[in-house]
């Protein structure tokens, strides 16, 4: 008998153990992972610069300006390295063209290529979840395929919204780029240098693409760098035809000496005949593109008024 009750008693005992247990390891894991989020969160928010050595101190400086700006690479930063590395591997060919794509597009110059990839890769890799549960929902386990596809769709269509993004500054500072010009060719006319005129044009262009662009070229003049160096980098980055003949025009005119406010006039003057050649061609395209709409508009015409005459015709024969 007193076996029997103490029997009872140990297997109460273990019982009661045995319920306690799953509460124990959801609570540890619960402590776990929010321990995890607010340390997630504390680096994310931490901007502290990092150790850097004499060899690598100007990519680190890159990545301390990079993380102060971009509150994604902060928080991802070893997952966008790690894609940054795979995608110098597979994505090579298309760096070059994808590194002057992000300088046109106005995006934070600390970006490389490959990381800015690794970016956008990773956003399309957090919607995939959303994808899968949206499709497998609808389609069964057939929308698994088609969630990876749209997954592969989304990181292509931020790669050709990044184009887009730099083809419509482009676009913004060509529009621009005459009124600069003659703002230049007015004041020096009235007797400022050009480092004086550049910097007043900036300064009245403001946060215009265009401003922006000229205000870099001033900076790069400002710390040093030789203003036919400085904008041949302006023409590399931008990497236009138009803005490549204006800007090899007053390089050759800063070697030859040739008076910039002349120089300057000249080419916002051929830039304007451009802009009008530009929208005389697109005029002219417009016919061409309106005809295929136009000729299914009279062919859509042509059945609605035909139309109750043919089938009239049709059902009087045979009755």
């Amino acid at each position: 008998m007193e076996n029997l009750i103490l029997n009872s008693i140990c297997l109460a005992a273990a019982d009661a153990n045995v319920g306690w247990l799953p509460e124990l390891i959801a609570s540890v894991v619960i402590g776990g992972a929010a321990f995890v989020l607010a340390r997630t969160i504390a680096n994310t928010l931490h901007t502290e610069d990092l150790e850097q050595d004499a060899a690598w101190r100007y990519d680190v400086n890159r990545i301390n300006e990079l993380r102060r700006n971009d509150l994604m690479y902060r928080a991802f930063q070893p997952v966008i390295q790690w894609l940054a590395r795979i995608n110098r591997q597979v994505f090579h060919e298309y760096l070059p063209e994808i590194g002057r794509e992000i300088q046109v597009s106005g995006l934070t110059r600390f970006w490389t290529a490959e990381e800015y990839l690794g970016k956008l890769e990773l956003i399309a890799a957090f919607l995939a979840p959303v994808y899968v549960y949206v499709f497998i929902h609808i389609l069964g386990p057939a929308g698994i395929v088609t969630a990876i596809v749209s997954t592969v769709m989304t990181g292509w269509l931020l790669r050709r919204r990044l184009a887009a993004r730099a083809r419509y500054r482009l676009l913004r500072i060509k529009r621009r780029l005459p009124f600069l010009l003659d703002l230049l060719t007015l004041l020096m006319e009235a007797g400022a240098t050009f480092l004086q005129a550049l910097d007043d044009a900036v300064e009245q262009f403001g946060d215009h693409p265009v401003g922006q662009e000229f205000g870099r070229l001033l900076s790069e003049i400002n710390m040093g760098k030789g203003r036919t160096a400085a904008l041949e980098a302006m023409r590399e980055r931008l990497d236009d035809d138009e803005i490549t003949s204006i800007i090899g025009s007053i390089i050759q005119g800063e070697e030859l000496g040739t008076p910039l406010a002349r120089l300057f006039r000249t080419q916002a003057d051929v830039l304007r005949i451009k802009r009008t050649q530009r929208a005389e061609t697109v005029a002219g395209e417009a016919g061409v593109k309106m005809l295929l709409p136009a000729i299914m508009v009279m062919a859509s015409t042509v059945l609605i008024i035909l139309g109750p005459f043919v089938l009239g015709f049709i059902y009087a024969e045979f009755m």
